[in-house]
């Protein structure tokens, strides 16, 4: 019997997307754990997000004249007037893999992290794969911060797949997406939504099963001890669902809230099972328990403030518009 061909992994440009100076550590770091990848990436791409300055200095750390080790280096500003999404399709627009993958400036990637990805693209039909964002803290986390809200700071959250399976959303901390597919929708259309945008979009023309969730593929995501406070966690839970709205707006016939309303259905039974921990004596998960009414809450606020926003067209109105020229 003959041994079965070895799957072809495609493959692979790997972005970061930069605007702030006060991440520089954390972009160094990121940077050298995709240069530490067991599958090299053909380039790295690092797209400057309206900031000369961190422009300047990343050109001077990475660009023609340093001396880069591993895959090579490219380094260019958003040329859009959008945010994280135009540049996302600025280093879109660059790339010449046949798979992009997106990795935040506050993360570093696990050293198996990318050849995960391209694994599951290359034994399955899969158009666009995310992996799991651990959380990187830096204080103690609050007792009463549910694990089911870890979306709150765009990390893997309770109630995720822990094994490979579809999902309706991706983290853009850590994401992919086959190149043809993502040009063939028109790159992203979303400033601060661009990985839910994408996961739709995708989803509508490839079918549900095209997005894959594989857990394996791990990266490390800071957390910054703000993001671990009660103001940051409602207010986010409320600012994240308003913006939704108009991201399901753009998306048009691609755009639903199942997903949302999935989460909030699961929630119930979360909070059962933490109120029977209360009674036994687990005063934290009581705490978590309120935490989720309240986010659930916060949420449905957020939700129908964009709905009033949008219809009486006091929404902003997202300067991220595909891969469109200027």
């Amino acid at each position: 019997m003959k041994n079965a061909p070895t799957p072809t992994v495609p493959s692979a440009d790997v972005v970061l997307c930069t605007y702030t100076e006060e991440r520089w550590d954390m972009l160094e770091r990121a940077v050298a754990s995709v240069q530490a990848q067991t599958v090299a990436p053909a380039k790295i791409l690092i797209s400057v997000d309206h900031n000369d300055a961190l422009l300047a200095r990343c050109q001077a750390r990475w660009g023609p004249d340093a001396v880069v080790t591993g895959s090579p280096v490219e380094v260019f500003a958003n040329r859009f007037a959008g945010r994280l999404g135009s540049a996302r399709n600025t280093a879109v627009e660059r790339s010449t893999a046949e798979v992009i993958t997106f990795l935040d400036d506050d993360a570093e990637a696990d050293p198996t992290w990318l050849e995960t990805l391209l694994q599951v693209y290359a034994t399955t039909d899969a158009v666009a794969v995310g992996g799991a964002p651990l959380p990187n803290q830096q204080v103690p986390r609050p007792g009463w911060f549910p694990y089911e809200f870890d979306w709150v700071f765009g990390c893997h959250y309770a109630g995720l797949p822990e094994v490979r399976q579809p999902v309706r959303h991706l983290i853009g901390a850590s994401m992919s997406v086959r190149a043809d597919a993502l040009r063939a929708v028109g790159g992203f259309h979303s400033d601060k939504h661009d990985d839910m945008d994408l996961s739709h979009r995708i989803a509508a023309a490839h079918g549900a099963a095209a997005v894959v969730y594989e857990p394996k593929a791990v990266i490390y995501h800071f957390v910054h001890p703000e993001r671990l406070t009660w103001d940051y966690f409602w207010r986010r839970c409320y600012t994240i669902n308003r913006g939704k709205v108009r991201a399901f707006s753009d998306m048009g016939p691609a755009g639903n809230i199942r997903a949302e309303l999935e989460f909030a259905g699961r929630m119930a039974g979360s909070v059962a099972r933490k109120l029977l921990r209360g009674l036994r004596g687990d005063a934290d998960a009581v705490r978590q328990a309120a935490a989720i009414v309240a986010g659930l809450a916060a949420a449905a606020a957020g939700h129908f403030r964009g709905r009033l926003d949008l219809r009486t067209g006091r929404l902003p109105v997202s300067l991220t518009v595909g891969l469109e020229r200027p």
